[in-house]
């Protein structure tokens, strides 16, 4: 009986710590120290009670670190993922000048947009979603628009 506690102790101390703290074998006890347990396998060691302290925070750590990580990506995910509905409508008008910025300050407003990809992709939606003829007058009122906008809030 003994001597399969000191068999499974062996190859305890020669396959090395579980929570990859280190590579080395294990020296779980001293000469003494062994001689004291193997009188009452009851009571754990010094080392191994503090090896176990030493596993238990290094786990801590990965799970900590795992943790950190997946929440960043997490946040990445959500600032980089943006979903915006827009309905294209065919409308006649007398001033589609006025239109186009009234259209335009809407959807920067309401939707919260502020990243230059996002306006970006929102230029390119009214460049593709009205005729060529326009294009001129897109351009210049998404300028204007872009400007009265953020150049305000960043005065303020």
């Amino acid at each position: 009986m003994q001597r399969s506690r000191e068999v499974k102790k062996h190859k305890f101390q020669l396959r090395g710590c579980k929570a990859l703290c280190c590579s080395c074998r294990l020296s779980v006890s001293s000469s003494s120290e062994e001689a004291e347990s193997s009188n009452s396998d009851r009571f754990p060691t010094i080392s191994s009670i503090a090896h176990a302290m030493v596993q238990e925070r290094l786990d801590q750590m990965i799970r900590e670190r795992r943790e950190a990580r997946n929440e960043e990506r997490r946040r990445i995910r959500q600032r980089e993922t943006k979903f915006v509905v827009m309905v294209a409508m065919e409308k006649s008008s007398y001033d589609p000048r006025e239109d186009f910025r009234e259209s335009m300050e809407q959807m920067i407003i309401v939707n919260r947009i502020r990243d230059a990809k996002d306006l970006r992709s929102l230029l390119d939606y009214y460049l593709t979603m009205n005729s060529e003829e326009y294009r001129g007058i897109i351009l210049e009122v998404f300028h204007e628009v872009c400007t009265n906008l953020f150049l305000y809030c960043k005065c303020r």
